[in-house]
């Protein structure tokens, strides 16, 4: 399923209308919101395949939780697409914050009905202070962006490069 999110994505870009190098900036917005979502997708995917590698045993329970990150999955291609062609306006740049909220929501649901331990102690918790910051960016960037859309996306940014760094614990 993460996957065709991602080609779903990709689908949705628009190419140049014309052939100068001027036509690139009329579309670089909804490609630099790509680039940003193809990102979120790629941290979820490796992210989800970690938590279900060091899964012994998976219930109905797990199944819903799983189905509730992919719901809020599957809206990040239509979230990108509105964002991207409406860069600077601040309602489709909050939806998309939503969007983002609900997808760290639903993936911390899924890791703590898992309740995954590694050797070095809990993984994905809902206490560990990465995620409590990212909840708060996160509702942050809402807010922002309902006030100045480009805050909004720089806060969604900076919680991309966050998650690309691994723990250190």
């Amino acid at each position: 399923m993460i996957p065709i999110i991602i080609t779903i994505m990709v689908l949705e870009l628009e190419p140049p209308h014309g052939t100068a190098v001027a036509s690139l900036a009329e579309v670089l917005p909804g490609w630099l919101r790509y680039a940003l979502s193809f990102v979120y997708v790629g941290i979820y995917w490796v992210n989800h395949h970690a938590l279900l590698d060091r899964v012994a045993k998976v219930d109905s329970a797990v199944l819903w939780a799983n189905l509730h990150l992919l719901f809020w999955m599957s809206l990040i291609p239509w979230v990108t697409a509105w964002a991207g062609e409406n860069p600077m306006a601040p309602v489709p740049v909050a939806l998309y914050g939503v969007v983002l909220l609900l997808c760290s929501v639903s993936f911390m649901l899924l890791s703590w009905r898992l309740d995954v331990e590694a050797e070095t102690g809990r993984v994905h918790s809902w206490g560990s202070r990465k995620n409590r910051m990212s909840i708060a960016l996160y509702a942050l960037a809402i807010v922002l962006s309902l006030w100045y859309a480009p805050l909004g996306a720089v806060i969604h940014v900076l919680l991309a490069i966050l998650w690309l760094a691994p723990e250190t614990r």
